[in-house]
């Protein structure tokens, strides 16, 4: 696999799923119960944004440059622009947060986390980044097939599932491990990350989903930046979010809609599956 998540650091993609990802570990954080949070596709958990890869795409200007330059942006993005500019120093926006970043940052004494990554220099960097940290975990090792084994009894826990769909098994594989998590925690929350590239492919993952996730709830938050016409093209992005907590689809389409504001034939829509 070629992927780096370099490339795409930043843009209009990360700031959907980011801004998603600290909202829900706000929630999850109320009450005393600890959480668990286990994520699949951890990359290196910092970017450079004027490294050579970053640069070369020049995806991050239209996404986290342009938000860390609005005067008022939406409430909720308010903590990712927070978060963004704590990477910082509260300086100029160079460094660009991932999840594995959002996540050690965002945990409680008590809490613990576990992060996959299968790229050995990716790998190398992320367990750099948390090194010293009290009850996080990095393993190189597919995410996929170790998530469900990671997960602790009288914990709630948090699945982030944010494969590169380069494989094309990539969305099966999201929907076993779904099935897998709530076969352990029926009330496990889970947050998936796809591309948007046409409606034919976006809708066969979610009747699979369903089918895998059984009854639990399912949202679909879609932001959509261009109409779904080009499947050569990633379009927009997707999350899926089983056993959302109270209050998601209004969050949701409040961040989806902040993302896709400034795009030409921008779209944002959350809806429930099933």
């Amino acid at each position: 696999m070629n992927y780096r998540h370099a490339f795409h650091a930043g843009n209009f993609a990360d700031l959907v799923k980011h801004a998603a990802l600290l909202w829900l570990l706000s929630q999850m954080h109320r009450g005393r119960q600890p959480l668990q949070v286990i994520d699949t596709h951890g990359g290196s958990g910092l970017y450079d944004l004027r490294g050579p890869e970053a640069h070369r795409s020049g995806e991050a200007e239209a996404g986290v440059m342009r938000l860390m330059a609005q005067v008022e942006p939406a409430a909720e993005m308010t903590s990712l622009v927070q978060a963004v500019a704590e990477a910082n120093s509260g300086g100029e926006t160079w460094l660009y947060p991932g999840s594995p970043w959002l996540i050690a940052r965002a945990l409680r004494p008590g809490d613990r986390y576990a992060v996959f990554e299968m790229q050995p220099d990716e790998h190398g960097r992320l367990s750099h980044l948390l090194a010293g940290r009290k009850a996080v975990a990095t393993h190189r090792a597919d995410g996929f097939a170790g998530a469900v084994s990671q997960m602790a009894s009288g914990a709630r826990h948090l699945v982030l599932v944010d494969p590169p769909f380069e494989r094309a098994d990539d969305y099966g594989r999201s929907c076993d491990l779904a099935a897998g998590v709530l076969n352990r925690d029926p009330a496990a929350t889970l947050l998936i990350w796809l591309p948007l590239k046409d409606l034919h492919t976006l809708d066969v993952f979610v009747r699979d989903l369903e089918d895998a996730c059984d009854l639990a709830p399912i949202l679909i938050a879609e932001a959509r930046m261009r109409p779904l016409e080009d499947p050569m093209k990633m379009n927009g992005c997707a999350l899926a979010l089983i056993n959302p907590p109270e209050g998601a689809q209004a969050v949701l389409q409040a961040i989806c809609a902040a993302v896709v504001a400034e795009a030409p034939g921008g779209k944002a829509q959350v809806w429930p599956a099933g």
